[in-house]
């Protein structure tokens, strides 16, 4: 337990602008050695987030980068001080390009998601159960306060995700799927690799037959005292199993920029793209999904005004945000408009904007327009290295680091 001394009170507000997130940046770099590693476990209470850099929903949609956190953290602390917390950058980046090379899981997510929520009409006993988690009424005190901080906050500490998934499926016996569902309509940050492989993993599928149990002594330390659910919570946690197999699909090779005048497409996976795509643009179109029936209103917001901070950095005259079920009638208008057939845009990964642009790939062909997804060296680095468990791309760390400047070859 961490005395007043050790630990002072800390809020973050989620502003969805490049600026704030610099300024957590700022605020939080010089704690990313020692204290972050001593602390970054404790969950001091809804929106005190003195322990853990609370970047996450900045990084989501790249207002920031992880190569600009790595980059800032080592110029206050060396590689081996500041490890720890350089390592929990790179888990967010394992579980999406493991994701990219396994992606019937998120088709299999989305079907079981789809199924369950189909069975909830029927099925009385887990709908009450279900009703009774999500409203924060389980009667479990810690999870009910981290229930409602986050529907109110939009966000979680790390280990109390964990603690909330764990009770969630092994001590309610609810769906993982409906909790993982429950997480991405209220997590500002909320992404579909990091969110699905974490309840995953949780549960023993990521890594199979490895669960993580919540228990009370855990949680009554790590939460300085305020929680201790005795005789509450499950004391076993057996595996979950699935029927099918997840087969590994190469990622496609690079592609070379195309050449020429282009209209860039902004989209919320990554507000940044001025950053790595070259040249300049002969028009900017920010698109956005339209709002999903149970998505928050915080979540919404957030998405939206990340698009549109990332078009204010262009010329009014040159740059539109827009939100649309079908993105092909906007993309084909906006490219007519800046007299070009070539749309380049960050490359997305496996979620609600990817599905968007599959969708739209075709049509935009049919007309002669050509769609070219651009990588950043960032994730083309490190997702040859996200095949198996995180332990092949930790090893691999120094030699990213070094091969993105960061480090001495």
């Amino acid at each position: 337990m961490l005395s007043k001394a050790q630990h002072q009170i800390e809020t973050v507000t989620f502003e969805p602008t490049r600026l704030a997130g610099l300024e957590r940046l700022e605020e939080f770099v010089s704690r990313t050695g020692a204290h972050y590693s001593s602390q970054r476990h404790y969950d001091f209470g809804s929106g005190d987030h003195s322990g853990v850099s609370a970047l996450s929903a900045w990084i989501k949609h790249r207002l920031i980068t992880e190569e600009e956190i790595i980059a800032k953290t080592l110029t206050h602390h060396n590689l081996s001080t500041s490890m720890k917390f350089i390592q929990e950058v790179f888990w967010r980046s394992y579980f999406k390009g493991w994701m990219q090379q396994h992606p019937s899981v998120w088709r299999s997510y989305q079907n079981n998601l789809a199924l369950t929520l189909e069975s909830l009409d029927s099925d009385k006993a887990c709908k009450a159960n279900y009703d009774e988690a999500i409203d924060g009424r389980t009667g479990i005190a810690c999870f009910d306060h981290w229930c409602n901080e986050l529907k109110s906050k939009g966000y979680l500490h790390n280990h109390a995700r964990m603690w909330f998934a764990s009770i969630w499926i092994f001590t309610l016996r609810l769906p993982w799927e409906l909790g993982a569902d429950f997480f991405l309509t209220h997590l500002i940050d909320g992404d579909a690799a990091a969110n699905t492989l974490s309840w995953r993993w949780v549960g023993g599928l990521h890594t199979k037959g490895k669960t993580y149990l919540a228990s009370a002594p855990n949680i009554a330390k790590f939460t300085n005292g305020r929680f201790e659910p005795l005789g509450q919570l499950s004391l076993t946690a057996e595996p979950l199993v699935e029927k099918v197999d997840h087969p590994t699909v190469l990622l496609p090779p690079i592609q070379a920029m195309p050449e020429g005048d282009y209209l860039l497409l902004i989209t919320p996976q990554d507000c940044q793209a001025e950053t790595f795509i070259s040249g300049t643009p002969a028009g900017v179109l920010g698109l956005l999904p339209p709002a999903q029936s149970k998505q928050s209103q915080q979540v919404r917001s957030f998405e939206y005004g990340a698009v549109a901070d990332a078009i204010s950095r262009f010329p009014k005259k040159m740059a539109t945000v827009t939100v649309a079920q079908d993105w092909t009638i906007p993309l084909i208008k906006a490219s007519q408009k800046a007299g070009t057939n070539q749309i380049i845009t960050p490359a997305t990964t496996l979620g609600p904007v990817a599905a968007q642009l599959d969708a739209a790939e075709a049509e935009l062909a049919r007309v002669g327009i050509n769609l070219h997804q651009h990588q950043r060296t960032y994730d083309t680095l490190t997702w040859q290295y996200a095949t198996k468990g995180f332990f092949k791309l930790k090893k691999k760390i120094p030699n990213i680091l070094r091969d993105l400047g960061f480090l001495d070859a």
